[in-house]
């Protein structure tokens, strides 16, 4: 065996241990009911190591009547930290129930193109897929999973509403305090969706309050127009005295704009981001945010997916918003 080429197969396996393929595969599979020594057992996985064999992908999807893959379609947005982790945390989730995600973004293929060559077990998209794309992926056996991002829920969507998000943080600078209100919205137009949802929840929480609506500024992640927006909003009659950041990104680049002009939050803008992302506590100062409880979403998510993948229902959590305010020193 030692000089052999190309790839390794259970043949190969057998062989080297002295068994037939039929044992391997009952082995490899942990096929029940089958009686198999442990010493043959162990055989067929020594020879597994030794030779390297890995199972045909192609081969496992043929016994098991579907593929492992999942297809996660992400929208053409930057790839922060959140997209980053949600994508790492149901990578890992799925793993656990034999399933393996791939990922693919909207700018480089269409959905259709994308699932008609992987043919993936399931689908999920990080935005609503519209009823024809559904209607095909379902007709072709795939299970379909959508992310909505408005406040109702829908079968087959896993809601993640935005528009709490904008209310969340206004609800925490009117309850400070705060009665004129900042909105710092990112300078990328690719976050436009996101965007105005959150925007429509911090405008709506306002007129609950009798507040005028929040004054919006673009602050991109540059540090001279951060602190014209923030010198801007501070200079306002009346002047702006809370801000809502669109993430944490933003919030860092304007709380940077607002120290290069002198200005300091809470005391000149209170300022609340959104993400909770791993460097929140060590802004200056360590920044009050909305965190999405990721773990949340993704447990909802793997269960919608493994459950129609597999036709196992799995463990059901309250239903509850996944969001959570987490406080500190900026507002």
């Amino acid at each position: 065996m030692a000089g052999r080429t190309g790839r390794v197969t259970a043949t190969d396996v057998a062989k080297e241990a002295g068994v037939s393929q039929t044992t391997v595969s009952y082995v490899l599979n942990d096929v029940p009911h089958q009686k198999i020594s442990e010493q043959t057992r162990r055989r067929v996985l020594d020879a597994v190591a030794k030779l390297g064999y890995k199972p045909s992908a192609a081969a496992r999807a043929l016994r098991l009547g579907r593929s492992d893959l999942v297809l996660m379609f992400l929208p053409d947005v930057p790839v922060g930290g959140t997209l980053t982790a949600l994508v790492e945390l149901l990578g890992d989730e799925l793993e656990r129930h034999g399933l393996n995600l791939v990922t693919r973004r909207e700018r480089h293929a269409p959905l259709k193109s994308l699932w008609q060559e992987l043919m993936p077990a399931a689908v999920m998209s990080a935005f609503e897929v519209s009823a024809e794309d559904v209607a095909a992926m379902r007709a072709a056996g795939i299970h379909v999973v959508s992310a909505g991002m408005g406040p109702a829920a829908a079968p087959g969507v896993l809601t993640i509403p935005q528009t709490f998000i904008g209310a969340m943080q206004v609800e925490r600078l009117a309850d400070t305090g705060h009665v004129r209100l900042g909105y710092a919205a990112p300078g990328d137009p690719r976050l436009r969706d996101f965007l105005a949802l959150r925007l429509e929840g911090a405008r709506t929480a306002c007129a609950e309050r009798g507040l005028e609506p929040p004054v919006l500024l673009d602050v991109p992640l540059d540090i001279a127009a951060a602190a014209a927006a923030a010198e801007q909003w501070h200079s306002a009659d009346p002047a702006v005295t809370g801000v809502c950041a669109y993430n944490d990104e933003t919030a860092f680049a304007l709380l940077a704009g607002m120290r290069r002009v002198g200005l300091s939050a809470p005391g000149d803008l209170a300022v609340i981001g959104v993400d909770n992302d791993k460097l929140a506590p060590f802004a200056m100062p360590p920044l009050t945010t909305i965190d999405n409880n990721l773990d949340v979403v993704v447990g909802r998510a793997a269960r919608m997916i493994v459950s129609g993948v597999t036709g196992r229902a799995l463990p059901s959590s309250p239903q509850v918003t996944p969001l959570s305010l987490i406080v500190r020193e900026s507002a």
